[in-house]
């Protein structure tokens, strides 16, 4: 405390307006460069969107290049203080080393996130089923991905869950297919419900000719005889498509006396003869 009393009373004004200018313009090089930091990077992004690059790789880039110009900035206005920063770039190496030690999980959390934006399974706006959730791509950041879900919320999965994991990318081609299983009674005219099933399905406008629908029996199961319906769709239609046509398929088979069944079993009641009389 003696030692902290005798440097405080040896600083005289002098001093202290030095340093209050240090101080000063210290802060200035953060705000000025942290604004210069962003600048740059919406400069650039824009840069590169209008190259045509995938706006979710513009969005990852973007976010490493303002975090590598904002530590340029902090280490200028720790500079302008008259702190050595060669001896702290090195202390922030080696805690920088320690620090990736001790969060190896985050450290391959942007690794996959690189992964993700070089080989680009996915792209801003395609509903995909990664990490276990399933939803619409929305940004893919350093070290997390953000899903929108269908029923509107939004799940944040860590990258490396995404790529230690099966990717399914439900928006990677333009159209897909629809399996479908229709089931009639045994009793019913086959031909007659595979020529109703294949005019509804071929009615439907959002249909495609082309590759062109398929219907076949392929099931002679326990209650029905099953078809495997395959149209073609826009990816886009898909849900809207299936729905529609699976209740179309229903009303158009029925009103061509086709019975769709449904499991159920015959209970027969045998009567037991009654038991002579003991003599």
């Amino acid at each position: 405390m003696e030692a902290i009393q005798q440097y405080i009373q040896n600083i005289d004004l002098a001093t202290i307006i030095a340093w209050g200018w240090k101080i000063l313009a210290a802060l200035l090089i953060f705000i000025i460069g942290r604004w210069v930091a962003k600048l740059v990077r919406r400069s650039v992004s824009k840069l590169m969107a209008a190259r045509g690059l995938d706006p979710m790789l513009v969005a990852f880039l973007g976010a490493i290049l303002y975090a590598i110009l904002l530590v340029a900035v902090v280490i200028a206005a720790i500079g302008q203080l008259g702190i050595q920063t060669t001896p702290l770039i090195a202390v922030l190496g080696a805690a920088g080393l320690a620090v990736g030690l001790a969060l190896q999980s985050s450290l391959g959390n942007f690794a996959s996130g690189v992964m993700l934006v070089l080989f680009r399974p996915f792209t801003k706006g395609d509903f995909v089923e990664a990490g276990g959730t399933s939803g619409t791509v929305d940004e893919v950041g350093i070290f997390t991905t953000m899903l929108n879900t269908p029923d509107n919320r939004r799940v944040i999965v860590p990258n490396g869950q995404i790529t230690n994991d099966t990717i399914t990318n439900y928006s990677a081609h333009d159209t897909r297919r629809i399996d479908l299983i229709i089931g009639v009674d045994y009793g019913d005219d086959l031909k007659s419900a595979r020529a109703t099933i294949e005019k509804t399905i071929k009615a439907h406008d959002n249909v495609l000719d082309e590759p062109e629908p398929v219907v076949w029996v392929m099931e002679l199961a326990d209650s029905s005889v099953n078809f495997a319906v395959r149209p073609w769709v826009a990816s886009a239609d898909y849900w809207q498509v299936r729905n529609e046509l699976l209740e179309q398929l229903k009303t158009e088979l029925e009103a061509a006396g086709c019975t769709i069944p449904f499991p159920q079993r015959d209970v027969h009641l045998h009567e037991v003869g009654k038991s002579s009389e003991a003599a």
